[in-house]
C-alpha cells in the first residue's frame, strides 16, 4: 500500500504506466475500486492510497468501491468474499 502523500507524481505516473500500481482507495473509508473510478477522483489526496492488486487491498481490510466495482460489492456485500 501506497499513501499518494508519499509518491510524487512523477513516480506515480511511471507506476501506473509500468503496471505496479492497479488500484486506489480511500484509507478513511477503506473502500478501493479502480483508478478510472469517479468517486475515487474526487477524494482527497491525504486519504488516497494505491495497491498493486486486488489481494493486497482486501489483505489491508479494504472492501470494493460499489460505483465502478459492482459485481465485486456485491460478492462483498452478500458476504461471499
Amino acid at each position: 500500500m501506497i499513501q499518494h502523500l508519499e509518491i510524487s507524481d512523477s513516480d506515480l505516473r511511471n507506476k501506473i504506466k509500468n503496471a505496479e500500481i492497479c488500484f486506489g482507495g480511500n484509507q478513511k473509508l477503506k473502500i478501493y475500486g479502480t483508478l478510472k473510478c469517479s468517486s475515487g477522483k474526487r477524494m482527497k489526496r491525504e486519504n488516497r492510497v494505491f495497491f498493486s492488486s486486488e489481494n493486497e487491498a482486501v489483505e489491508n481490510s479494504f472492501r470494493p468501491c460499489g460505483h465502478c466495482m459492482k459485481t465485486e460489492y456485491l460478492k462483498w456485500k452478500n458476504g461471499l468474499i
